[in-house]
Order: C-alpha cells, then sequence, then structure tokens
C-alpha cells in the first residue's frame, strides 16, 4: 500500500523515534511510505532541538504563539494537498498534534481514510504544564479531530478511556502500544562488558536513558545515592540530554556524589542497547499518566530489573513483583526500598529482567507488529469505501 505519513514534530527526541521506527516497519512489510512534515525536522540530527521556535513561544504572548499555530495549517495543508496529488496514497498517517487540523482537511476534501496516533491529551496537558490562551478552544479542536479521524489509535488504554469519555465511539479507537526493534538489541554488549567499556566495571550501575526533562524527576536518583544506607559500589548512569542536565550535576556535587554518577550525555541511537547493557536496575522515577514510555520497552528488550511508578499505563505492560517492582509515584521513600531490594538481590534481579524480555515476544511488543496492525487498519478502511489498495511501485 502507499501511507502517506503526516505529523508537525519539531525536536528529533523520542517521538522522532516512534515516527522513524514505525514508518522503518511498514517499509520492511513492503509499503512505500512518503513522509510530510516540517522541513528542518527532515534534516536535523538526533537530538536536535528547535531553538528559534522555543524562543518564540518563550517571547510571544501565549495568545499570539497559538494563533500561529493554528495559522500553521495553510502551508501544512498545501504540503499534504501536494503530496496527496503526487503520491495518491491509500490512507493518511498522522501523529496527532494540538492545533493540527491539516490531515482532517484533507480527509473531508478527498474522503481519504485518516489513522491519527495520539500520545497524550495535549489540550489538557498544555493547560496544566504550560498553559493555554484559548483552552476551550483547545479543547474542542482536540476532540473536534480525534472525532473526524477514521480511526484514532491510542497509545494505552487509559489515553484510551480519556478519548472515549470525549465522545468518541469505542468502534473508532483502537490501542496501539509503543514497541522495539528486537535487532537492534541483539548485538548489545554483555553488562560486564558495557560497564567495562564505559568505565563502571565492578559497580551496581541503576540507570535512566531519555531526554531528562524535570518532571521525569531525575534528581531522585541523585538524591538516593546520598543515603548512608545505600552501599558505596551503587552507580548512577544517566544516558541522554535535556534541560534537567545541568540541575542534575549541580546536586550530585551539592550532595558528594559527583564520582558515583556518569552523565553519558547525548549519544547516537546505536549506541543506546551498549549503554542500556550497563544498567543493573532500570529506572523510570516518574512518568505521566497516559504515555507508553519508550525507555521502557528498551529496558525490557535487554532483560532489566525495572523499577518504575505503580500506575495503570505501567500495568499495562509490566506486572509488580513478577516482571518488575513497582513503587507508589511520587515516593521516593518507596523507590528507594524498591532500588536496594535489588541492589542486594542478583537473582531477583534476574528473574524479574528475563519476565520483562519474555514478555516482547510473548505479547509481540514490536514495531512490525504494530505496523502489521496500523496497514490492517487502513487496508480494512480502504476497502470499507469500495477501493482497492495501490500497488506500492
Amino acid at each position: 500500500m502507499k501511507i502517506l505519513y503526516h505529523h508537525r514534530i519539531r525536536s528529533k527526541d523520542g517521538q522522532a523515534v516512534h515516527l522513524e521506527e514505525l514508518v522503518g516497519a511498514m517499509r520492511k512489510q513492503g509499503h512505500t511510505v512518503r513522509v510530510v512534515g516540517p522541513a528542518a525536522f527532515a534534516n536535523a540530527e538526533f537530538g536536535y532541538e528547535p531553538g528559534v521556535l522555543a524562543k518564540a513561544k518563550m517571547l510571544l504572548p501565549a495568545w499570539l504563539y497559538e494563533i500561529a499555530e493554528l495559522c500553521y495549517n495553510v502551508p501544512a495543508f498545501a504540503r499534504l494537498w501536494a503530496a496527496y496529488l503526487n503520491f495518491r496514497p491509500d490512507f493518511v498517517y498522522e501523529r496527532y498534534n494540538l492545533y493540527c487540523v491539516a490531515g482532517i482537511w484533507l480527509k473531508k476534501l478527498t474522503s481519504i481514510p485518516i489513522l491519527l496516533e495520539v500520545n497524550a491529551p495535549l489540550a489538557s496537558e498544555r493547560r496544566r504544564y504550560g498553559g493555554l490562551a484559548f483552552p476551550e478552544v483547545a479543547r474542542a479542536l482536540e476532540e473536534w479531530t480525534w472525532r473526524n479521524a477514521s480511526t484514532v489509535l491510542p497509545v494505552t488504554k487509559v489515553l484510551a478511556d480519556g478519548i472515549q469519555n470525549a465522545g468518541i465511539p469505542p468502534v473508532q479507537i483502537e490501542v496501539i502500544p509503543n514497541g522495539i526493534d528486537p535487532e537492534r538489541f541483539e548485538s548489545a554488549s554483555s553488562a560486564e562488558a558495557a560497564k567495562a567499556e564505559i568505565g563502571v566495571a565492578g559497580k551496581v550501575v541503576v540507570g535512566f536513558a531519555g531526554f531528562a526533562r524535570d518532571w521525569h524527576r531525575l534528581d531522585t536518583i541523585i538524591a538516593l545515592l546520598a543515603r548512608p544506607s545505600l552501599p558505596v559500589n551503587v552507580h548512577a548512569l544517566i544516558v541522554g540530554e535535556g534541560p534537567a542536565i545541568e540541575k542534575l550535576k549541580v546536586l550530585s556535587h551539592d550532595l558528594g556524589v559527583a564520582d558515583r554518577v556518569t552523565f553519558a550525555g547525548l549519544i547516537p541511537r546505536d549506541a543506546v542497547p551498549k549503554f542500556v547493557a550497563a544498567f543493573d536496575i532500570a529506572l523510570l522515577p516518574s512518568c505521566v499518566a497516559y504515555c507508553s514510555p519508550l525507555k521502557l520497552f528498551e529496558y525490557m528488550a535487554l532483560g532489566k530489573a525495572i523499577v518504575a511508578p505503580d500506575q495503570p499505563n505501567i500495568r499495562e505492560i509490566l506486572s509488580p513483583g513478577s516482571s518488575a517492582l513497582l513503587f507508589a509515584p511520587g515516593a521516593e521513600e518507596s523507590m528507594g526500598k524498591a532500588v536496594l531490594q535489588l541492589v542486594s538481590n542478583e537473582a531477583l534481579r534476574d528473574r524479574l529482567g528475563r519476565a520483562a524480555r519474555s514478555l516482547i515476544s510473548a505479547r509481540d511488543l514490536t514495531w512490525q507488529r504494530n505496523s502489521e496492525r496500523v496497514t490492517a487498519l487502513g487496508a480494512a478502511l480502504v476497502a470499507a469505501l469500495g477501493r482497492r489498495p495501490l500497488v506500492a511501485q
């Protein structure tokens, strides 16, 4: 089939990983995929953050920035329309973004099916964390976008429930969590070899991989190291960049544990398996209630003992005591106890890691399977319109 992938991603972070992995899996299946999005994203290196956009968001009044977001639909639709006429896709796959309605415009104009991937309820998220000048407009447009998509693809059941509560029929919703490409992790070094290469040989490594932001609460990892009850051979390995990193470095110095923390910085995607392989304990200190954390699947693929918040979206993937140790969200003491338990119990670490890794194959939590589900949904929508999928050239 011919698939038009539309997005408004600007940062080359976890969003980009999702895009590239899913598009790659679709192409492996033999489908032809054309990606339409901001030009700066297409040419950017991994880790790119659009500084001009961030500056505009900071300097412009919120109402003016949101009007600019709405106006973006004009060039976005022009690009989509040109791609549609030139490419003649079977369906559109779009990554949902607030105020981005160009894909729905195309559907209304041409009747082409659109599958809408939803990773967050952005109207309420931005109202809570970033502020919105027009919250009611944002909410109404969000619900209008969801309602007018052919199928809505939330990444968790928690998110699906919220979408259904907004009036979207269950028959229009299909949960597709994030996944992993197991081949990327098959050649990862052993834990011992990875530790030696990174410079943490002989340590019990507590690790985190991802773009570090304040809400990830990585300060709890640093504070944990300062506890007298934690053995001195425990070492934190934080992989990735982000706005929280400089504060974490200052905190590690202030608490006197700078020599027990390694900040690996931004690494190439191909190097992620090596660094995660060095973890003995993989931490997810905090996550929002509706997300499907990409790092969780990376931890699982390499068979790491995971410590994560005990909340419904995490339980959709992991079971407490069976495939991970889960702690009360926001409870540092509870997280600390889980880490201490794993630090002193290698057998438990191994058991949890094996169980987590087995879930990847048992539940087929892969990008390839996600691609199969997406393209099957797309084919059904095309057939319902009485069309035959086009043969990829």
